[in-house]
């Protein structure tokens, strides 16, 4: 497996394109902005993006949905208590705003302890609400990638609706900081000092979590 970290032009989002060596297949995650630059990426990489996920339905993380499905057919995934939010009119109005468009709807629904199946990568899904009452990690063994429930540093904002600031901590600590210290934490947006972590530095640092 290979983790490409993309840092976009609006709002210090980072994107993910993580590709199957073995397959040649990718997830993205969190495609928001600058999608003909992602697409060209993946493709001077070597990658077919089969999967598009997103971590929660806010549009500084889905505003690229539409763009990259039409032009590769990839299947669409959200945590189903935020697919909803995904295609409501709020959602698609902000994500006009943001320069993109209105997403489509998930092909599939997650729930907590799914698996999405990138050729021979596996990306685990553990449900960590706060952020949004749907918001995900994706998991695979060595790399965690968080979306906006942890960043360097940080934890994601709770005064959104659906934001609940007890729940967000309750995740971070009984979902994320459970796992092996050495894991890579792959965080939503650049807000840090560095564009990545790990368990065991957010655990024993972070000041939002102790």
């Amino acid at each position: 497996m290979k983790v490409i970290q993309i840092k976009l032009s609006r709002m210090e989002t980072f994107c993910y394109l993580v590709g199957d060596e073995a397959s040649g297949n990718a997830a993205l995650i969190d495609p928001a902005f600058d999608v003909p630059r992602l697409l060209e990426r993946a493709r001077t990489a070597g990658y077919r993006i089969t999967q598009v996920i997103n971590t929660h339905h806010h549009a500084d993380h889905s505003a690229g949905n539409a763009e990259v499905i039409r032009a590769t057919g990839a299947q669409l995934s959200i945590h189903e208590q935020d697919a909803a939010a995904l295609t409501k009119i709020a959602g698609k109005a902000f994500a006009r705003m943001l320069g993109g468009k209105g997403s489509p709807p998930a092909n599939r629904r997650l729930r907590d302890g799914d698996d999405i199946i990138v050729g021979m990568t596996r990306l685990r899904v553990l449900h960590t609400p706060g952020h949004t009452p749907g918001s995900i990690c994706l998991y695979v063994p060595g790399h965690l990638f968080t979306g906006d429930t942890l960043f360097v540093g940080g934890v994601g904002r709770t005064d959104l609706p659906g934001g609940d600031s007890r729940q967000l901590l309750t995740s971070v600590r009984s979902r994320i900081y459970t796992l092996p210290e050495s894991t890579i934490v792959w965080p939503g947006h650049d807000y840090g000092d560095r564009p990545s972590s790990t368990v065991y530095l957010e655990k024993h640092h972070n000041p939002f979590t102790q």
